[in-house]
């Protein structure tokens, strides 16, 4: 049984972790007390912060509520830039994004959610040198959303949105015995479910694939005209990929073969199978078309209740001085 599946519920091998899992959560909790009693420093930026993350491992669906996010404050006219560790790419230095840049050398989520939005987006391991990095480049920014780091403490944060999918807490036990990264419930300002059965109370967010897939060079071909053919093949190296082949079977695509990686899979090397027409993520489709040229990548749209929005704005008007451009 693999570990995701364990984390369902309180069986035998989650039994077997829970003595592991205690000692995670004194060591979790000697961290979180250090930083609540000042013994270790945390750095504010001068503008204020929203830090997007997971209490739960595997992937809730975080980075398309980067994107709605950052998607939503550009909408008001506030200058946004983001932060992100870059997880998964080759380099340890802190550096810009651009929209040309390798995401072996930036990470697949922070180019694609720069290429998403056109949002100035800076990777660095330390949350808080990649906020001084992305003030300095770019001083007109007014706010600044954190990609993950949830649990990244050094940074200060003024607003925190844990995001939630369908597994909800899991089985409710900490890593390694369950899924939780911290215990939960935990104190935040802002909850969004990103799949279609909340375990409990919060925001909904709406996720569809888009109605067209994107070649390499950008043109757009509707998915409707792919569900005659028999000879597609869906890749993904994702948290979870049967979700994306779950949306591609949904949408009327008969699937030859679906072929599930590991999550920040850079395609170094990698073969696709001959004689079929890729389907991808676009997480994965800069990474995959040097060596599938002819993948189409199909983007996921994301859809959040307007009352989550309200919510947020309520909360960054509560800054002195913060207003709307």
């Amino acid at each position: 049984m693999s570990a995701v599946h364990a984390w369902e519920r309180r069986g035998a091998q989650a039994w077997l972790l829970r003595p592991v899992a205690a000692l995670f959560g004194l060591l979790a909790a000697a961290r979180r007390l250090a930083y609540a009693r000042g013994w270790r420093r945390t750095d504010r930026l001068p503008v204020p912060v929203i830090v997007v993350g997971n209490v739960i491992a595997g992937g809730a669906g975080k980075t398309p509520v980067v994107i709605a996010l950052v998607r939503h404050l550009q909408a008001r006219g506030l200058p946004v830039g983001v932060i992100s560790r870059g997880h998964g790419r080759r380099t340890r230095d802190g550096r810009a994004v651009a929209a040309d840049s390798d995401p072996r050398d930036v990470g697949d989520e922070p180019l694609l959610i720069h290429r998403a939005t056109g949002a100035p987006l800076v990777v660095d391991a330390d949350r808080a040198a990649a906020g001084r990095r992305l003030l300095t480049l770019h001083p007109e920014v007014r706010v600044v959303v954190a990609d993950d780091g949830l649990q990244h403490l050094a940074l200060g944060r003024d607003i925190e949105i844990c995001v939630f999918d369908d597994r909800g807490v899991g089985n409710g036990w900490l890593l390694p015995a369950g899924p939780l990264r911290e215990p939960w419930p935990r104190r935040c300002n802002l909850v969004l479910h990103t799949g279609e059965r909340p375990a409990f109370a919060g925001h909904r967010g709406h996720r569809r694939l888009a109605d067209v897939a994107l070649d390499r060079e950008g043109r757009k071909v509707p998915l409707a005209s792919l569900a005659a053919r028999d000879d597609l093949a869906a890749v993904a190296g994702i948290a979870r990929p049967e979700r994306f082949f779950d949306m591609l079977r949904a949408r009327g695509l008969s699937l030859r073969t679906c072929i599930a990686l590991p999550d920040h899979h850079d395609f170094s090397g990698w073969t696709p199978p001959p004689g079929l027409q890729l389907l991808c993520t676009e997480k994965d489709a800069a990474k995959l078309w040097p060596v599938a040229p002819t993948a189409l990548a199909v983007p996921l749209q994301f859809d959040i209740d307007p009352a989550f929005f309200a919510a947020l704005d309520a909360r960054l008007s509560s800054f002195d001085g913060f207003q709307a451009a």
